[in-house]
């Protein structure tokens, strides 16, 4: 979701073939598949648990078909077109080892965003274009006419503020809640945690793509605050985040929730101070192996912790 007019023309013109190897048909879909990157989809599962888990009421059905349409269509569409732009030579996010770029790429992703919107639409023209929306600033992110990635603080804007509050509204409004509802207190401050922790995990997924990102001439955030300073800013923004968030159930009287939530997210601490703390030793620890266990153990604590909220609501009432 993520320079100058002479190196954008060198890089245009000394673009690599896509295919350099013929692959038949069916392979080069699902070579291009992969690349759409659906499990990956799971590291952006907390938002919607999250904007779920504040609801009062929640309809199974729409919110099963909201959950489809953003984790199977939305997420993968948007990862493929930054994929087909990037067309990265190293590691990237849920691929080690990602296949060559081909046009069949785009095909998919093309198919993904009509029908997400199509699916979307099942549920209410406003969530279709919110849904849209998402998918059009997603491409902003990655297109090179465009390509917010390489600004550093547009892009990490536009990141967390789409991927957190802005999706978090949008789950809302698909699993039915009003948009007034959406927009009023003390929603609308939920909505700014989710931003908030985006801020923390999405400059840490850049850690260990300083010399591919550098090569493109993407000057992302990462690259621009340094290893330490990703470090710094993941850390306080997590710790501003998780700190609103708890302030917010006391004020809502939500006592139970700060409980399952400073246990349910411990092993996200430990995890990351002792990741800190080796990257300082070593700087091999800055790989893609323990940015990925960063994901994988945040994003399933995190969700775990809103899923048992919301359980325990539905089993209070």
């Amino acid at each position: 979701m993520y320079n100058d007019a002479l190196d954008h023309a060198a890089k245009k013109h000394t673009r690599k073939p896509l295919n350099q190897h013929p692959l038949k048909f069916p392979e080069k879909y699902s070579s291009a598949f992969t690349l759409m990157r659906i499990p990956f989809s799971v590291y952006l599962m907390p938002v919607f648990w999250f904007a779920l888990s504040t609801l009062q009421h929640v309809v199974f059905w729409q919110a099963v078909i909201v959950f489809l349409i953003l984790h199977v269509l939305v997420y993968p569409a948007s990862n493929g077109y930054n994929s087909y732009y990037d067309r990265d030579e190293g590691s990237i996010g849920g691929l080690k080892n990602p296949p060559k770029v081909n046009r069949q790429l785009m095909h998919l992703v093309l198919l993904f965003d009509a029908l997400a919107i199509l699916c979307s639409l099942l549920l209410s023209p406003l969530f279709a274009a919110l849904v849209a929306l998402y998918l059009v600033i997603s491409k902003a992110y990655s297109y090179e006419g465009i390509r917010l990635k390489k600004y550093p603080i547009a892009s990490t804007f536009v990141v967390t503020f789409f991927q957190g509050a802005f999706t978090y509204a949008m789950v809302q409004v698909g699993a039915g809640l009003s948009w007034h509802l959406v927009l009023a207190q003390p929603n609308i401050w939920f909505a700014l945690v989710s931003t908030l922790f985006l801020c923390g995990s999405y400059p840490l997924t850049q850690i260990y793509q300083h010399t591919e990102d550098s090569r493109r001439g993407d000057r992302t955030l990462s690259l621009l605050l340094g290893i330490n300073g990703t470090y710094l800013f993941a850390a306080l923004s997590l710790l501003t985040g998780s700190g609103l968030l708890l302030w917010l159930y006391f004020s809502t009287h939500q006592v139970q929730n700060i409980i399952v939530f400073l246990v349910c997210t411990a092993p996200v601490l430990y995890f990351f101070t002792g990741w800190v703390l080796r990257a300082q030793k070593d700087a091999g620890e800055v790989n893609y192996e323990n940015t990925m266990l960063m994901n994988k153990i945040s994003s399933l604590c995190i969700s775990a912790a809103f899923l048992l909220m919301i359980a325990l609501k539905m089993w209070q009432t």
